[in-house]
């Protein structure tokens, strides 16, 4: 099967002429477009003059843009699709950064891609491609494989970065899910000469004995494509006889030549690291990002539920125009933070058109439901309805402002006091406004109507017990906590439930100022660790105190920066909220929040899109969604841990038993090493100035499944809603539950309306917890329905909800279309019995179908 020399002419290389085009980097968008014309206009030429060429495009997105301002130029590219000279890989809407967005941004990069591809082409991609973003999360086999792609390509991590099983693998998600996955040599573009020297690396850098092999050619970044010298070049070169047959190719003739190889290793888990400093670099376009994705996905549960409740009409196009502004933002070169500073107006103003939409949407839903609500006149009183985003029960804090406050009380909609405490207002002007916040149970993707009443009178028996809080310390019944004026962080967390302490005698800095000579890609670093220094407190004090909650203010600084950290507790509470402002003004700075624990020998466990992974706990700089845990052991030797839970950060590392949150890094704007700053030279300086951010500290036991940091989490990324409504009559009740997925392992993140417009409801869901289990999931919006899935450990599923109760629940891919048979091997079931809730055991009920599909037991998550 295997040649005896490294060039002989029996071993084949498939030549991928190819044009990777930022559209958006050392440039601005029209740039790039304009670039995107030329290119492609110029591979179409390339066909005309060479019968045997053929071009291979990624990211779905740039063929609508030549739809939209190139029509000839689109009809001919249509007529090489249908030849199979012009290839579509990659299936997504653009190659973005593929740590930083969210598993369910990866679910619509293909939603959108594929879809487009089969309407246009009447085919979709079955290879993936991300040729240029920095590292590539665990979950993307599963995620590729559930959108119709069973092969992948990538260039990042080099050789030098992460050492992999060969040129091509198996690569398997904790799923069980796998890919056929080919890593570049060398580069996936070249010169626009002679290729020789280019083919000489890649040789150099693939195994000397395999018989097919693949090489990408053609002029890239700023666009170019396959010249003529190219493929002069490249004949040239085969007649010599010197090197393999070099074959004018594309990636998916390539794939069909291996995929039956029964010799194929596999490789389990992430892909990592190159630019660690992308995880943090520019916090502003990753807070976008984060608050655009939860917003939209808030506003499609609510527009779902306006839909079947009050006939409401779908929005379709608009969520469509809102996802695809994301999803194009979301290039590796946006997202990551590296391109230039007038770049990231553009996709401010694109974010901030996304969240425009979905706040339209999602507040047209909430005001069409609210209005129906049956709210009987009450004498002096105002009714206010506190919407759930969640499939899930809500008990939280809710705040919400109101006119005239001389003072009020609160009661729920079944006249049951509830606790009610002024907070600050965001108007200066004392007596206009006012803000309280209290308690509030919801129904799963529910609403309760509550009652402000005038007066403050309280009842002392309604709700939790009070907070009890010194000028440095606060504790309820779960949690106790103390401040160490001397540093500005916590001496104490200790857990009442557990009984544990949970921090170290002498707990090391907290908000510490690092030394970051490093490039906006953070290249050559593997830890964030040279401390320079560390913000000294310069204020404590009490400024909240009532029977909700009580916030503690830690004031600090270092040189001309400020921090301030707000410790909120409350009454029940079983996690500390910490809200965060930083004035920064330090430049080639890093700013590493630390939380210290007293835990030895732990397992460090992130969550990454749709799914978590464990890592080395050596101090790595590593991407992480929402959340980050450290269990391990404890001085006395139980076992405990801490979740830190973030609404907008990306950069983490664990040291021991030691989290740390990268809040922002200053690094010059696109700045790529090996360039060096000059001294006099006049630069601009990423995160500079004020930003506000929120983490849950999150204590538990010995297992971080029973705090449950992935509903907490989305928790503090999707807040409760609170609107301010009137008297009317309506048919729906002050209290009302639409979806609920029973709280256990199996979370609903998506419900949606279908892409056809038909109006089914789409419902996803994932499992959490990394066990088997079985869900039960009910949508009492479409009168009472419910039905039954089995899932495996990290495992993503779909499914089509029909309104007519008299069709079947039918399970999809990531597309929405029927599942076809999956041929892949089953991976080994796991041990142990189902993981999940008590609501998820599988009791029937009324309305309730099967929908477990082919059912996947998965494996065990790779490392």
């Amino acid at each position: 099967m295997t040649a005896s020399r490294p060039a002989s002419r029996s071993r084949t290389l498939h030549m991928v002429g190819n044009a990777h085009i930022d559209p958006v980097w050392l440039w601005r968008w029209p740039e790039g477009l304009q670039e995107i014309r030329a290119t492609f206009q110029s591979a179409a030429d390339r066909m005309d003059e060479y019968p045997d060429f053929v071009f291979t495009c990624d990211s779905v997105m740039y063929l609508e843009w030549i739809e939209r301002h190139d029509p000839q130029l689109f009809s001919t590219i249509r007529k090489r699709v249908a030849e199979g000279r012009w290839q579509v890989v990659g299936g997504w809407w653009i190659e973005p950064d593929c740590n930083i967005p969210s598993g369910e941004s990866f679910v619509r990069q293909a939603l959108y891609g594929q879809r487009y591809l089969l309407e246009k082409f009447g085919t979709a991609s079955t290879v993936g491609c991300n040729l240029d973003p920095f590292g590539h999360n665990a979950m993307l086999p599963q995620l590729l494989r559930k959108a119709g792609m069973d092969g992948y390509m990538f260039l990042r991590p080099g050789p030098h970065e992460q050492v992999l099983p060969g040129q091509f693998f198996h690569w398997e998600a904790p799923d069980g899910s796998r890919v056929l996955a080919y890593r570049l040599p060398n580069e996936y573009c070249s010169p626009g000469q002679d290729i020789g020297g280019h083919l000489d690396k890649s040789l150099a850098l693939m195994p000397p004995d395999e018989p097919e092999l693949m090489v990408f050619y053609g002029v890239g970044n700023h666009g170019g494509g396959p010249t003529k010298a190219n493929i002069e070049s490249i004949r040239r070169l085969d007649a010599l006889g010197g090197l393999p047959a070099l074959r004018l190719s594309h990636p998916e003739a390539y794939f069909e030549r291996i995929r039956g190889r029964e010799d194929v290793p596999v490789h389990a888990g992430e892909l990592q690291h190159h630019g660690p400093g992308c995880y943090s670099s520019h916090s502003g376009v990753k807070q976008w990002n984060r608050r655009a994705e939860n917003e939209l996905q808030r506003a499609e549960k609510w527009a779902a539920v306006a839909g079947t409740v009050t006939g409401e009409a779908y929005p379709l196009e608009k969520f469509a125009e809102a996802w695809k502004l994301v999803l194009f933002n979301q290039f590796h070169d946006i997202l990551a933070g590296t391109s230039i500073r007038s770049a990231y107006e553009d996709a401010r103003d694109d974010y901030g058109r996304a969240r425009s939409i979905a706040a339209e949407v999602f507040n047209r839903s909430v005001q069409a439901v609210a209005r129906r609500i049956d709210i009987p006149l009450r004498e002096r009183t105002q009714p206010l309805v506190v919407f759930n985003p969640h499939p899930w029960e809500l008990r939280a804090d809710i705040e919400a402002e109101y006119l005239h406050a001389a003072g009020a009380a609160l009661t729920d909609d079944e006249g049951t006091p509830v606790p009610v405490q002024h907070t600050r207002s965001e108007v200066a002007m004392a007596g206009s406004r006012a803000r309280i916040t209290f308690p509030a149970t919801v129904p799963p993707l529910g609403h309760r109507v509550y009652h402000l009443l005038p007066g403050s009178r309280q009842d002392p028996a309604a709700g939790c017990a009070p907070v009890h809080a010194t000028g440095t310390g606060l504790e309820n019944a779960h949690l106790r906590l103390e401040i160490d004026p001397s540093t500005g962080w916590l001496s104490s967390l200790y857990d009442k439930d557990a009984g544990t302490e949970l921090l170290p005698e002498r707990p090391g800095p907290h908000a510490v100022v690092v030394d970051d000579p490093s490039d906006t890609w953070g290249h050559r670093v593997r830890a964030y660790d040279k401390a320079e220094g560390a913000f000294g407190c310069t204020r404590v004090r009490l400024v909240e105190s009532g029977p909700v909650r009580a916030v503690l203010r830690v004031e600090s600084s270092y040189r001309r920066s400020l921090l301030a950290e707000e410790f909120v507790l409350s009454a029940g509470s079983r996690h500390v909220e910490v809200r965060t402002t930083v004035d920064w003004q330090e430049k080639l700075k890093l700013l590493k929040l630390r939380f210290p624990t007293a835990l030895s020998d732990v397992t460090a466990t992130h969550e990454i899109p749709y799914g978590h992974l464990e890592r080395t706990p050596d101090g790595t700089e590593e991407p992480a969604q929402a959340w980050v845990d450290v269990t391990g052991t404890l001085p006395d030797g139980r076992r405990a841990g801490l979740a830190v839970a973030n609404d907008g950060k990306y950069g983490h590392d664990v040291h021991g038993g030691e989290i740390g949150m990268t809040a922002l890094r200053s690094p010059v704007y696109a700045w790529h090493e090996p360039q060096q700053l000059d001294p006099d030279g006049v630069y601009e300086y990423l995160d500079q100035g004020r930003q506000e951010f929120r983490m849950l500290l999150i204590p538990h036991g010995e297992d971080w499944r029973a705090a449950d940091p992935v509903r907490r989490a989305a928790e503090l990324n999707q807040p409760a809603f609170a609107l301010l409504e009137t008297f009317h009559e309506g048919p729906l009740p002050q209290r009302a539950a639409y979806a609920d997925d029973g709280g256990g392992s199996v979370l609903v993140t998506v419900v949606k309306g279908d892409e056809d417009g038909t109006g089914d409801v789409v419902v996803r869901a994932c499992e959490s917890a990394g066990r088997a289990a079985t869900a039960r999931i009910a949508l009492p919006m479409l009168g009472e329905r419910s039905f039954e899935a089995a899932f495996g450990p990290c495992e993503i599923k779909t499914f089509r909800v029909p309104r007519d109760p008299r069709l079947p629940v039918t399970e999809t891919d990531l597309l929405e279309l029927p599942l076809e048979e999956d041929t892949q091997e089953d991976p080994e079931p796991p041990a142990g019995p189902p993981a999940g809730g008590p609501d998820q055991d599988g009791a029937s009920g009324a309305g309730q179908d099967s929908a477990s599909g082919k059912e996947r037991d998965g494996g065990a998550a790779g490392g």
